[in-house]
């Protein structure tokens, strides 16, 4: 039976946060209609500028809780949350290319509501999938390249029993995890930091949800993790 455990050592630093999951099963994640997604992207691009209302893009709420965030522990230097790298790109006029139906769906939702979007292949895992502060020593191959790049002791990471998943939140993935179009099982997950955002949170679980559901079938299920609330059973 795998588990989704958020250690106290996460809690510590972080105790009013919210980790949304949605565990897909039976997908199909091939694809079909490469057009279809870049039109759902680019229909989020325009939704995610109204984000963006400060022409200090550090300014903006929806960075500067995250940039606050990422400063309560050890981060690579120019590490920045996944959503502040999609924001830039769209305000800079770079388009958020297509990769496949279920990252395509998760960047859509993550633009729509600026929220740090993120998933994994469960058939991949390894034991627990842990969010917690690394070690310093657990192996982390990124996308992109094939040199190991542990993270830094203390560094928040979702990690299981082979090593790191993600580094800095969902920041930087791992290879070993990601999605591809053969995933059947996924865990997706939406974080949130900043507590007035709540409405907007559970909006972006749900329309994630709806959109897995109604594009690539399967079966999935919405949980919230906070501090009261810190294990979830992946099914």
């Amino acid at each position: 039976m795998k588990k989704f455990i958020i250690e106290d050592f996460f809690w510590n630093l972080f105790p009013n946060a919210k980790i949304g999951v949605i565990i897909c099963n039976g997908i199909d994640n091939s694809i079909k209609d490469k057009d279809q997604y870049a039109e759902m992207i680019l229909n989020a691009e325009k939704k995610a500028l109204t984000h963006l209302q400060n022409p200090e893009f550090g300014i903006n709420p929806v960075i500067k809780v995250w940039r606050e965030t990422f400063q309560k522990f050890k981060t690579k230097k120019g590490a920045r949350s996944s959503i502040e790298a999609l924001l830039k790109r769209v305000r800079n006029g770079n388009h958020i290319g297509t990769i496949n139906p279920l990252v395509d769906i998760y960047n859509s939702i993550s633009l729509r509501y600026a929220l740090p979007c993120g998933g994994e292949d469960i058939d991949k895992f390894a034991g627990p999938i842990k969010l917690t502060t690394a070690a310093g020593d657990e192996e982390f191959i990124p996308l992109g390249t094939d040199e190991n790049s542990p993270p830094y002791e203390g560094e928040i990471v979702y990690k299981d029993d082979n090593g790191a998943i993600c580094r800095c939140f969902n920041w930087r993935e791992a290879v070993r995890t990601m999605l591809t179009e053969n995933t059947s099982n996924a865990f997706l997950c939406i974080e949130l930091v900043d507590e007035n955002r709540l409405t907007e949170f559970e909006n972006a679980l749900n329309d994630l949800s709806k959109s897995v559901q109604d594009n690539l079938g399967g079966t999935n299920k919405i949980s919230i993790l906070d501090i009261d609330n810190k294990e979830l059973v992946i099914e």
